[in-house]
């Protein structure tokens, strides 16, 4: 197919610079960098390679997120100083929009970290999600029925991350159903990558919460509910996830050992190790603002019904978390230009246009950017003739 065209950022190459540019790349200029986006046959770039115009040099970079699976044709452009669009050819509209951040806060965290240039990848999803649920508390405060209790009542819009762990499978565990197994060099890598919201060294083994487990619940329409303890709570509040904090309570410590006792399950050694963690616990669920609402759980039935109304779902039982979007083809050659925040795709063969409004994005790397909306353009006078998606 030849050379590629460059598709430049806010600067233009001097005379004296060449890219020489594979099959299937594009190049975009943010300051004294070029990110070189797309080819085929360099694996080890993960689809991006960086020019630092002022030393005149390739440089090392750390590419983190969820890497495109296929370049073979795009069109880039440069929405601010802080990330490309990425648009692909011959794409389906629900997985053409995906974003190479090269200067937000995650990527500047990510570069103290690792020493290097760091850029990272977020997949453009249409539409919006509801947000994540966090719920914490003491063992035996009865958190678990309550969540039994949503799910049971709220089937489809409800669901759990999977989580990782390095211990080895237990008999008749599958991966990716009871948990993502993993070893742990490349557990601790991805944890080092920020692709974790919170983790845990349990008896020599690493448990954790990947920002992608999150993700995928939410892709399929659901609202991530996440059960975990007070610490796990605190670093997901210190990551860039947009979720609900919700603090279960005893109506008193004397009443939490009653119901752990009443459970006969455990030696007494356990039942005190346990009301030792619950002590801490409620210390810091009540006392550190890390959560949003605290219930007390004096009574299931209206500790379920407040649960429900944080949620804002008193009475409305048929609410669904996101509203399905028709999924169409884009052009397979096309133009891109910029009004404002919206993006106007044209196709170059056809009367096809295709407006992709930005104007309401939300997340980011390294998990994915939401909010986008795409709707079908008429070709003659500009307007919409189909609604957003």
């Amino acid at each position: 197919m030849g050379e590629a065209p460059a598709c430049f950022g806010d600067e233009s190459f001097s005379s004296d610079f060449h890219l020489n540019l594979k099959e299937f790349e594009t190049a975009t200029v943010v300051g004294n960098k070029t990110y070189v986006i797309g080819g085929i046959d360099d694996l080890k770039s993960n689809g991006v390679r960086v020019f630092d115009k002022s030393i005149g040099e390739w440089v090392n970079s750390t590419v983190l997120g969820t890497i495109p699976k296929v370049l073979k044709g795009h069109k880039t452009m440069l929405l601010s100083k802080d990330r490309i669009l990425v648009v692909k050819h011959d794409s389906k509209s629900n997985d053409c929009a995906w974003f190479l951040e090269v200067d937000t806060q995650f990527v500047r965290d990510q570069k103290k970290k690792f020493g290097t240039e760091v850029v990272a990848w977020s997949k453009g999803v249409i539409g919006d999600a509801e947000r994540p649920i966090v719920i914490s508390g003491p063992s035996g405060v009865g958190k678990g029925t309550l969540i039994n209790m949503l799910m049971k009542e709220f089937p489809a819009m409800f669901g759990f991350s999977v989580s990782h762990t390095t211990r080895a499978p237990r008999e008749k565990e599958e991966n990716g159903v009871h948990y993502h197994f993993t070893n742990r060099d490349v557990m601790e890598e991805e944890i080092k990558s920020g692709k974790f919201l919170e983790y845990a060294d349990v008896h020599g083994n690493l448990y954790g919460t990947s920002i992608e487990a999150v993700e995928v619940v939410a892709d399929a329409g659901k609202r991530c509910i996440l059960d975990i303890d007070v610490q796990g709570a605190r670093s997901v509040r210190a990551s860039s996830l947009e979720a609900i904090f919700i603090f279960i309570s005893p109506p008193s410590f004397e009443e939490l050992e009653k119901r752990l006792r009443a459970r006969g399950t455990e030696t007494e050694e356990q039942v005190q190790k346990r009301l030792g963690n619950a002590k801490e616990e409620l210390e810091q669920g009540k006392s550190s603002g890390l959560f949003d609402h605290i219930l007390v759980n004096d009574n299931l039935e209206a500790c379920y019904e407040r649960l429900k109304k944080i949620l804002c779902l008193d009475g409305n039982a048929d609410a669904t978390t996101t509203t399905l979007t028709e999924v169409f083809a884009l052009p397979l050659d096309f133009s891109m230009s910029k009004i404002d925040e919206k993006i106007l795709i044209k196709s170059d063969s056809t009367d096809q246009k295709i407006v992709l409004d930005l104007s309401s994005i939300k997340g980011g790397a390294p998990g994915r950017t939401r909010g986008l909306h795409m709707y079908a353009s008429d070709p003659h006078t500009g307007d919409d003739d189909k609604g957003k998606s």
